[in-house]
């Protein structure tokens, strides 16, 4: 996977951006009764960004490891790890790489629609037998993207605005699709209000959009078995007309 600038320069202001407490009480739970049914001991979190889902796992007692391909994104994730008072490897290292790592793991996360940053097939089926590569035999691999199934077909342009407040300071996120032939454009503006105005970063990346039938025959030829797909954090089964996620439940055959 190369280099994607965007979340370098997002890392100072991605704890901002996502209301964490509530993402990790949401999506937690589904993550523990998984890793519970399959006695998942060590987990990798792969493009795991600023650590938090590590970071939690670590409190909960799991062995976690995180990577990202991003510099800045995996010394966020340190700092954390630290305030956080627990122990967590983090790695620079991006999708397609991860067995450079030598490790292996019981599970492997792909969360916050990170696949999607792979603009092609190849990348795709390299990513997958890349995580195929890192898991033990019969582990469990959890991915979770936007549902472009109905994203697509609806030209859903506009994401809701986050907000974030702290002291006199403040910001607002606010994100968008523009849509190619076979990939879109992402783009994000970050506006911050100080004492003395407000500051505007307009940052944006490509991304190819994973459809339902392509994710589940990709995992089929990695050699993952038994794929589950819900359409949310609650284990709803996916609906590609109304789900806002595609979350994917794989077992590596074995």
């Amino acid at each position: 996977m190369t280099h994607v600038p965007l979340y370098d320069a997002l890392a100072s202001d991605y704890d901002r951006f996502v209301d964490w407490p509530a993402r990790l009480a949401h999506e937690l739970p589904f993550l523990d009764h998984l890793f519970r049914e399959h006695q998942v001991r060590r987990v990798l979190d792969s493009a795991c960004g600023t650590g938090r889902h590590a970071v939690a796992l670590a409190q909960s007692g799991y062995l976690a490891t995180g990577a990202d391909l991003s510099e800045a994104m995996v010394a966020r994730a340190a700092h954390n790890a630290a305030t956080a008072g627990v122990d967590v490897p983090f790695f620079t290292t991006g999708l397609g790489g991860l067995a450079t790592l030598g490790q292996t793991f019981d599970a492997v996360l792909c969360l916050g629609n990170s696949l999607p940053h792979l603009l092609s097939s190849a990348g795709l089926d390299a990513a997958l037998s890349d995580f195929a590569a890192v898991l033990e035999p019969g582990g469990l691999l959890v991915v979770q993207n936007r549902n472009f199934d109905r994203v697509w077909t609806r030209r859903e342009r506009f994401m809701g605005p986050q907000a974030f407040r702290e002291g006199e300071r403040e910001w607002l996120f606010v994100r968008f699709y523009d849509f190619h032939e076979d990939t879109l454009t992402f783009t994000m503006i970050r506006l911050q209000r100080t004492p003395d105005g407000w500051i505007q970063d307009v940052d944006a990346t490509e991304l190819r959009p994973i459809f339902r039938d392509d994710l589940a025959a990709a995992l089929a030829s990695a050699g993952f078995a038994s794929v589950r797909l819900y359409g949310s954090y609650e284990g709803v089964p996916f609906d590609a007309a109304l789900s806002d996620d595609l979350i994917a439940v794989a077992r590596l055959a074995g």
